[in-house]
């Protein structure tokens, strides 16, 4: 039997873009210009170019997408079959956290960008709803053993900022003292001499991140 010959493959990088604003989890995508699924919303992404590094592809994705690339950023999953007119593509997929309030989308009418939250997607392209429920089950066990959430916050922030971004990730109200017991035993806070105003209430102690670098307990 004759050897069987290789199959020349395209490698295509993917990278999911999540953020909290307005109290939800949302997810940047991308509105195709272009067959296949013209004017379907996809993840952000492209071909992988010659002599180019998955993780230096994945940065400057995000780079083009967002503005910012000094964010917690890593390689997820690697997918085949996305795209069916060409089964030769493999999907390598990061997946990032950007503060919504440093993030520029860039201004254009083709391949718009536009953010939705995880809870009420658009029809997506290229089966691309696969990778997204990947990556936001990612994203959940992140919280359970990393500081992960460093990304999604200014350098200093309120414990119930914190909390609020926990709970727009999870999708359910957090027991208030049992969260604050539980982030500062964890050893990845530091408390500040900062305070913030909230309100008519006294003001909120700030707190930072030990690290603004990806850090395991």
């Amino acid at each position: 039997m004759p050897p069987t010959q290789p199959t020349d493959r395209t490698v295509a990088v993917l990278v999911v873009i999540f953020t909290v604003a307005d109290g939800a989890l949302q997810v940047l995508l991308i509105q195709r210009s272009a067959p296949p699924d013209e004017g379907r919303w996809a993840i952000p992404g492209g071909a992988l170019r010659p002599d180019e590094a998955l993780d230096a592809a994945a940065v400057r994705k995000l780079a083009d997408e967002t503005g910012v690339t000094d964010v917690f950023l890593e390689q997820l999953y690697t997918f085949d079959g996305l795209d069916p007119t060409t089964p030769t593509t493999t999907a390598i997929t990061h997946f990032a956290l950007v503060d919504h309030a440093r993030v520029r989308l860039p201004e254009r009418s083709a391949w718009r960008p536009a953010w939705f939250p995880m809870a009420a997607l658009p029809i997506l392209a290229l089966h691309n709803d696969r990778v997204l429920e990947v990556a936001r089950r990612r994203l959940i066990n992140k919280l359970e053993y990393t500081n992960a959430a460093y990304s999604l916050l200014p350098e200093h922030f309120p414990l119930s900022d914190l909390q609020a971004v926990y709970e727009s990730i999870l999708g359910r109200q957090l027991d208030k003292r049992n969260f604050r017991r539980r982030m500062l035993a964890s050893g990845l806070l530091v408390a500040t001499s900062r305070t913030a105003q909230a309100g008519r209430h006294r003001p909120a102690r700030l707190y930072r991140f030990a690290s603004r670098l990806p850090t395991e307990l």
